[in-house]
């Protein structure tokens, strides 16, 4: 297969890429390398694609996907079987100081790629959601059904639109198109953003950790290579066009959820950092931040009815090999946390 991936670069991009280069896969990456964490982190992970063995089946485009007529260009071009955009302005503490970011990423952007859709005849679209979508919902764990109306922060309310937005070009033109609502996901080469990396570098440098909410938290922490599993499996399964939701719109569209279906405590996860770190803990404890959401849990069912999804890494093991990692790039490599 041809495939386009959008934020090749990325956390799951680089992995993705990896993974379709691997099972002999065509790879054209596009990346912006924009600066909202280390431009460093981003160049290491695009050098690590072109030192694999299969790296001439990829190629690199440094490119913004807000950039409609590049974007026209560059699907006018190639002839792509399958779409993956994983490009968005990430991170839900970020939306609340440079909004316009996730407008333009997060919205034009994703319009600019439906648009190449329909006008290109792809054959099957997958595109990055959220778990943030779910906002404060009470019930858990979050089923694709749940109401997912009242998002609590812009990222989230980018991720809705998404999927509103995919869907209608499903409808309209019979684009079939598959959304993943993410779920907190961790392991190598991850964003120093995340909270894990952050826990991370404080940990090694025996400062206190900021957690939020006194630690009454709980997240679905999903390892990378579970995750990757999942998507290279889906890439291949088209979604049916049926009606959707009590409502006669047909559509080739589909949702799923796509997480670790067993959350964790997060004081238990940071113990779990510490731990592989061999360094204690100091915790400050702070009140919730606006936006954030005290729990996520994902049903997973859908996904294993289509796939037989099933995530293998447990948390010990999945933290062992982020940590392991982190040392390693902590001896060549500085990071820039915002």
């Amino acid at each position: 297969m041809k495939i386009l991936v959008t934020g090749a670069v990325g956390f799951i991009g680089f992995h993705l890429t990896l993974a379709l280069l691997n099972r002999d896969d065509e790879v054209i990456g596009i990346d912006n390398l924009n600066d909202y964490y280390s431009p460093a982190l981003k160049q290491l992970r695009l050098d690590e694609i072109i030192k694999n063995p299969k790296s001439a089946n990829f190629q690199f485009i440094k490119a913004d996907i807000s950039d409609n007529s590049f974007m026209e260009k560059l699907f006018e071009e190639n002839q792509f079987d399958a779409v993956v955009h994983l490009a968005a302005q990430a991170g839900v503490r970020y939306s609340l100081e440079n909004p316009e970011a996730y407008i333009s990423s997060n919205l034009v952007g994703f319009a600019n790629i439906l648009e190449c859709c329909r006008k290109f005849d792809i054959q099957h679209f997958l595109f990055a959601s959220s778990s943030s979508v779910y906002g404060m919902n009470s019930k858990q764990p979050f089923s694709v059904g749940d109401y997912t109306d009242s998002p609590v922060s812009l990222y989230a309310a980018t991720k809705k639109s998404n999927e509103l937005m995919a869907f209608s070009y499903s409808h309209l033109y019979k684009i079939p198109c598959t959304g993943l609502r993410f779920f907190t996901v961790y392991g190598p080469y991850g964003r120093p953003d995340m909270a894990y990396f952050k826990f991370a570098e404080a940990i090694n440098a025996g400062n206190p950790i900021d957690v939020y909410n006194n630690g009454i938290m709980k997240r679905d922490f999903t390892y990378i290579d579970d995750i990757i599993a999942g998507l290279l499996n889906i890439i291949s399964v088209l979604p049916k066009d049926k009606k959707h939701q009590n409502s006669n719109a047909k559509a080739p569209f589909k949702v799923f959820n796509i997480g670790n279906n067993n959350p964790i405590n997060l004081i238990d996860f940071i113990e779990t950092i510490g731990s592989a770190l061999g360094k204690k803990v100091k915790k400050n404890m702070l009140p919730m931040q606006a936006g954030d959401v005290p729990e996520t849990y994902a049903d997973i069912d859908d996904l294993y009815n289509e796939i037989n999804f099933k995530p293998q890494t447990c948390i010990e093991n999945g933290i062992l090999k982020f940590v392991n990692w982190y040392k390693i790039y902590k001896t060549t490599n500085s990071v820039k946390i915002k």
